[in-house]
């Protein structure tokens, strides 16, 4: 029997960045899943608030060099790579000089939601997408963490879900809380767009919020999972909304917690 693949895509990970719980999440799930047999890659965006130096990330000049398309723009895609220390796992951190070189996540020094958050997104995940197919890995299930990555459920159901690496590949969305009350651009929906994607398919992205993006991952993710936390009132209605269509696991961060996320991606696998 062939290994499972794992993909994560998330917003942080250990010790690299660490601003929410998702860090800490993806420091322990991808390790112990490797432990247990399967084959894992890991993407985050390559935060300015990342040392590059310390951290040791070089740059991997054969999957750099892809234009990523964010509505009428193109922007050139950065891949560089680095080692978790006493782990045999290789981070890859998605660059680009306008979306991630500043020194802050989502908000500057004065507390203000960047206002071009929602293309550093679509950036994000197309960029992870791009990149998993020019390494020419088929994962059998992409893992995704957190708002920046809700896109990439919908782009693996319509634009990537006839090519070779991704056609059997199921998608993992994992809900975490926010308190951010920002509202993005009218043109949001066409900055999101890609080959066989319609308006329809972008219904719940017209409120043009953060919620817009979970929406967006519960709706087309083949497994919802709800972590442990106090969710905010919106959110905890999303989940609620849900609950009559699909099947949504809730994941305790406890000494289970492993065995628990095992069997889900078996289970989803099949």
């Amino acid at each position: 029997m062939s290994k499972l693949r794992i993909l994560y895509a998330a917003t942080e990970i250990n010790p690299f960045l660490q601003t929410t719980k998702v860090a800490e999440f993806l420091q322990t799930l991808p390790q112990g899943m490797q432990e247990r047999g399967m084959e894992i890659r890991i993407f985050v965006p390559r935060f300015g608030l990342i040392n590059e130096r310390k951290n040791r990330l070089h740059e991997v000049v054969r999957l750099s060099g892809i234009n990523i398309a964010v509505g009428d723009d193109e922007k050139p895609l950065v891949i560089k790579v680095a080692s978790i220390p006493n782990a045999k796992l290789q981070v890859y951190f998605i660059d680009n000089e306008d979306y991630f070189h500043r020194k802050s996540v989502f908000v500057d020094k004065n507390n203000k939601f960047h206002q071009d958050n929602d293309e550093r997104a679509i950036f994000f995940c197309k960029g992870v997408l791009e990149t998993v197919k020019k390494l020419g890995w088929a994962p059998d299930i992409v893992h995704c963490n957190d708002w920046m990555t809700g896109l990439i459920p919908m782009y693996l159901k319509s634009t990537y879900k006839k090519d070779p690496i991704f056609k059997d590949s199921k998608s993992m969305f994992t809900v975490y809380n926010h308190n951010y009350k920002h509202k993005f651009d009218g043109d949001l929906l066409e900055k999101v767009k890609m080959l066989d994607i319609d308006d329809n398919m972008l219904e719940h992205l017209k409120t043009a919020d953060l919620d817009s993006f979970i929406k967006i991952g519960m709706e087309y993710a083949d497994s919802v999972i709800k972590t442990n936390e106090n969710f905010s009132e919106n959110i905890n209605a999303l989940f609620n909304d849900y609950m009559q269509t699909k099947s949504i696991s809730t994941v305790s961060a406890d000494d289970t917690l492993l065995d628990s996320y095992y069997n889900l991606y078996n289970e989803l696998s099949r």
